[in-house]
This record gives structure tokens, C-alpha cells and sequence, in this order.
């Protein structure tokens, strides 16, 4: 059984592969293809401190996710999120690896967004803003790069001085909120906002909207008029349980990003649209698997070198 720390993960985990796992584990997801429950997020302080137990099983493989979610640590600087993946083999129950699944879940959560992007967003998008200065915004940042030309990059936060540190380190402008979101073709929202603080007033008509914070039912970052628009979500059953933007707007689900992908579900290219994700245990694991089949080959090639 292979031990998978993060320095090991970060060699092999590439953006195109990741954002084409992504795609795959999504449509499987909606097909029907895939076993997993809803996230088990267990309370043990609200509002500072949370364990959630993610268990799937795919056509890849099958395995389970513990992950820590502490947001008071983004004010002393450790990572807000730690997790461990276990991996098993799905013929015999066999074991496989255990890899630290902090560096996994920011990326996998990045590139997920990047295959729905790919597909809702105008081909000719040039403008991102960045609402949130941590680091999914650094993920989602590198990952749209990858896909979109972009000819500038904005980034507000709550903290005026992490927006401009941002921004020097990533080559983007630090801006106010509603200047940021203006005009923008692209807007990912990364933050632990409680309260919506995104106006669907400020969105360009046909903008693209990826909503990845506030994870608990009682948070939002999107308002009311945001969640109007086209709404495609990860799970509609783990939105219905997990989103607030998505419970507390009474918001219509148009479509999981696995339909649309699939194109079962076809999204008219001028519509503003709005992507909820909450995180699903069979994306960590159809990363898990890509990044221990790739471990396992490099060591083959060692070994016979």
C-alpha cells in the first residue's frame, strides 16, 4: 500500500489531467454510475470547527475522504481545510494508498469548476475577477489560465491588504467589490461569507459565476438576484442539503454540472449562469485514483530503470 505525502501529489497532479478526470467523474456522477452519500459533516463548534466523512465508489476505483474544515484558521494562516483519502481496489476490498488530501481537495475543487467554465462560459472571455484572496482563489486562478486567455484579472477581498498581496504575486489588480465584479466575464466566489455579498445587479448579461465557499446551509455569498439566472450544481442532492445560496434563495437547479457536460442538458450560450459547488467525495476519489496510477507508473519505470 502506497503512502502519498503532498510534495509527491504536487509532481503529479497536472491541470489537464485533472480538469478531464473532473469531467469524467461529473458525468459518471449524474449518469448514475457512481455510489456515494451525502457528505457526513459532523459539528463540533459551529461556526469554527468541522470533520465531514466523504466515502464513494466508482468505476475507477473507491475509497473515502475524512476532511477537517476549521475557517478560523485563515485568520492565523494555516490551511482552513486538512484531509486524508484512503483508496481501495474495487474487485477484492484490497487496500491501495493513503494520501494527504489537503493539495487534492483545493485542486480537484478548481478544476471542477474549470470543466464547467469551459462549457457555460463565452469562449471569448477575457475579464476574471476573483472574489476571495485565499487559496482556492489561487487554485481557480491557475486552472482558468489554462483553459481562458484572460486579458485581465481582478481580486477583491474583505482584507484590502491580502486583495494587493494577491495581486502583486499573481499579476492581477486588488480592487473594491462592485468595480470587480462589473464587466467581468468570469467571477469565482472563495470566501467563508455568511452573508451574500455578490449583487446579481453587478453581473454582465452572460457572465459566468463559480460559487465554492460558504459550504453550510445557513452561509451564502450569492443574493437573491444572482440565483435567478441558470443554476447548475454538482449534486442537486447534496445543494438541496449543503448550499445556502441554494436553499435560503429557493433557487430552480436547471441542471447538475454532470448533464451539462454530457450535454443532457443544454445551457443557451447567452445566459448569465451560476455554478454552486459543494464538493463531492467521488471527485476526490477519481483524483486520488489519477494521481496513485500515476505514482504507481513512475515507480515501475524506476524499478526498471
Amino acid at each position: 500500500m502506497l503512502t502519498l505525502p503532498e510534495a509527491e501529489i504536487a509532481k503529479l497532479l497536472t491541470w489537464d489531467a485533472l480538469v478531464a478526470a473532473m469531467e469524467q467523474a461529473l458525468v459518471a456522477f449524474s449518469a448514475g454510475h457512481v455510489i456515494q452519500p451525502v457528505r457526513n459533516m459532523l459539528t463540533i463548534e459551529d461556526g469554527k470547527r468541522y470533520l465531514g466523512i466523504m466515502p464513494a465508489v466508482c468505476g475507477s476505483g473507491m475509497g473515502a475522504k475524512l476532511v477537517s474544515f476549521y475557517p478560523g484558521n485563515a485568520a492565523s494562516g494555516e490551511p482552513t481545510h486538512f484531509a486524508t483519502i484512503l483508496l481501495f481496489e474495487t474487485e477484492h476490498g484490497r487496500p491501495l494508498a493513503v494520501l494527504d488530501g489537503r493539495l487534492i481537495t483545493e485542486r480537484r475543487t478548481a478544476a471542477v469548476s474549470a470543466a464547467v467554465t469551459l462549457r457555460l462560459a463565452r469562449p471569448e472571455s477575457r475579464v476574471l475577477a476573483l472574489l476571495g484572496s485565499g487559496v482556492q482563489a489561487g487554485a481557480h486562478l491557475e486552472a482558468l489560465r489554462t483553459l481562458f486567455s484572460f486579458d485581465e484579472v481582478r481580486v477583491w477581498s474583505r482584507t484590502a491588504e491580502h486583495a494587493k498581496a494577491f495581486a502583486q504575486a499573481h499579476g492581477a489588480r486588488a480592487m473594491e467589490l462592485e468595480e470587480a465584479v462589473r464587466g467581468a466575464d468570469v467571477v469565482v466566489t472563495a470566501t467563508h461569507a455568511t452573508e451574500p455579498f455578490l449583487k446579481g445587479s453587478w453581473l454582465k448579461e452572460g457572465a459566468h459565476v463559480n460559487a465554492v465557499g460558504a459550504p453550510r446551509p445557513t452561509w451564502r455569498e450569492l443574493d437573491d438576484d444572482c440565483m435567478r439566472n441558470i443554476v447548475v450544481v454538482d449534486s442537486r442532492e447534496a445543494a438541496l442539503v449543503e448550499s445556502g445560496d441554494v436553499i435560503l434563495s429557493r433557487a430552480s437547479i436547471f441542471a447538475e454540472a454532470g448533464e451539462v457536460l454530457a450535454r443532457t442538458k443544454v445551457v443557451d450560450p447567452s445566459a448569465t449562469t451560476i455554478f454552486k459547488s459543494v464538493g463531492l467525495a467521488v471527485e476526490d476519489i477519481a483524483a486520488a485514483m489519477l494521481v496513485y496510477e500515476k505514482a504507481l507508473s513512475r515507480r515501475k519505470d524506476t524499478a526498471c530503470a
